[in-house]
């Protein structure tokens, strides 16, 4: 007769009354979910090493080993492309060393795809998007923050596509560019009228928005066209007005398509976590960023909160 006797981790012990020996059976399934779990907890928890040997009873040591081994590995890849309609995109700079670009699903917000690059452009960007239109991607509409050559690379990829302005992007840079006290009236009233852009959400309110806009250009087209050009200020005020008038036409999409949203914020919210997490692990070499930065996106779906690394 064999007698089943404690559990220790992923090993089981068993004892034979026959023979009065005892043996140990040990789960390779186990051992392997258990060195995903520290290492999902290295990425997403940003845990150290030091901590991880504490709770998992494990030398440093091995630890490193179990990190570094999945580092090696690519995160799988995201088969759903033809169910995404509503998608994110956006970048971020680390240390002006490299660019992560991400693209995200709304309606399930998960990252569908990611690339890091040197710098967020056209040579960069289209041949990553016609990899995915390739793959099966194909979104009706898309949120930017309004890099030229990114929506270039998109009308070039997805010629019917219907391009969402961030409205945070353009409220932000724009009251950046005016300054926290302008200097003109004009300058003021434009000010005021951008502190109201991010709160738009019916039709009635964009109107009111369009038509304050056209009564201030009209008021103070001949002001901005004299304004001289070698006060910065000035010449952003005029900035300004290129910035509204260019976005316009993206501007609004989201009202009259329900699930779409007005800003990326989905996605400016997954990457203040990321850089967080990430400034706990400084030290890693240029190929272990990027893998690390690669396996946190993946990590961060929703649907692998509790499989971890699937």
């Amino acid at each position: 007769m064999i007698l089943h006797g404690k559990t220790n981790n992923n090993k089981q012990r068993f004892f034979c009354r026959f023979c009065n020996k005892s043996f140990v059976w040990q789960s390779k399934l186990n051992k392997i979910s258990n060195e995903k779990h520290w290492f999902y907890l290295w990425v997403k928890e940003a845990f150290s090493l030091r901590q991880l040997s504490y709770i998992s009873r494990h030398s440093p040591s091995k630890l490193k080993r179990i990190k570094n081994y999945w580092l090696k590995q690519t995160p799988p890849e995201y088969v759903f492309y033809s169910r995404c309609k509503h998608v994110l995109l956006d970048g971020t700079y680390f240390h002006k060393t490299g660019c992560i670009i991400c693209l995200m699903d709304v309606s399930s917000r998960d990252v569908i795809a990611t690339i890091y690059v040197n710098k967020e452009n056209y040579k960069n960007v289209f041949p990553w998007l016609k990899t995915l239109k390739e793959k099966g991607l194909n979104p009706t509409h898309i949120v930017v923050d309004g890099e030229r050559s990114v929506m270039r690379a998109l009308k070039d990829t997805w010629p019917n596509i219907v391009i969402q302005r961030c409205l945070y992007h353009i409220q932000h840079e724009g009251m950046r560019w005016l300054r926290t006290y302008p200097k003109t009236t004009a300058g003021r009233e434009l000010r005021l009228l951008l502190r109201t852009l991010c709160a738009i959400r019916i039709i009635k309110e964009r109107d009111q928005f369009i038509d304050t806009f056209s009564l201030w250009l009209k008021t103070h087209r001949d002001f901005i066209k004299t304004l001289p050009l070698s006060d910065i200020a000035l010449k952003d005020l005029k900035r300004t007005t290129v910035l509204i008038k260019n976005a316009l036409p993206d501007m609004f999409h989201y009202l009259k398509e329900p699930g779409l949203p007005s800003t990326t914020n989905l996605i400016e919210g997954l990457y203040s976590r990321l850089k967080a997490d990430y400034s706990r692990h400084r030290g890693l070499t240029e190929q272990n960023k990027r893998q690390y930065l690669k396996w946190y996106c993946y990590l961060s779906n929703k649907d692998l909160k509790t499989n971890h690394c699937g």
